[in-house]
């Protein structure tokens, strides 16, 4: 898991602005993807970091959590160079796997045929 402002940091963009990226693409975000962290995680949060409260400059809300799928589709739909540049390894890398795939698919579909069954001859021998 990975918080907003730290993935918003990574991709060069300001937290609101991903949060906003969040809440205007919601069919790019289920549940497994990102998710809002409770009061109480965040006040866990706060204590193991020693991060100040929100009448100080500190987290004024319960940041969201990306899980590793919610961090690439953050890359989607964010306009930054480093956003552009991780969906496009993303989307290299997996171009890589496609003939691994492919390879693969073959032989579990051999292997699930059955097998030729035995000819009986016909005759005398």
């Amino acid at each position: 898991m990975i918080l907003d402002a730290d993935l918003a940091r990574l991709y060069a963009v300001e937290t609101r602005r991903l949060n906003e990226q969040v809440r205007r693409n919601p069919g790019r975000f289920p549940p497994e993807f990102v998710f809002q962290l409770s009061n109480q995680e965040l006040v866990q949060l706060m204590s193991q970091n020693a991060t100040s409260n929100g009448r100080r400059g500190g987290i004024r809300k319960a940041p969201l959590a990306f899980a590793e799928h919610g961090a690439l589709m953050a890359a989607t739909v964010l306009s930054s160079p480093r956003a552009v540049e991780v969906s496009l390894y993303v989307v290299r890398e997996v171009g890589k796997h496609d003939g691994a795939i492919a390879e693969i698919l073959a032989a579990l579909r051999q292997l699930m045929q059955p097998p030729p069954a035995a000819r009986r001859r016909i005759g005398f021998l």
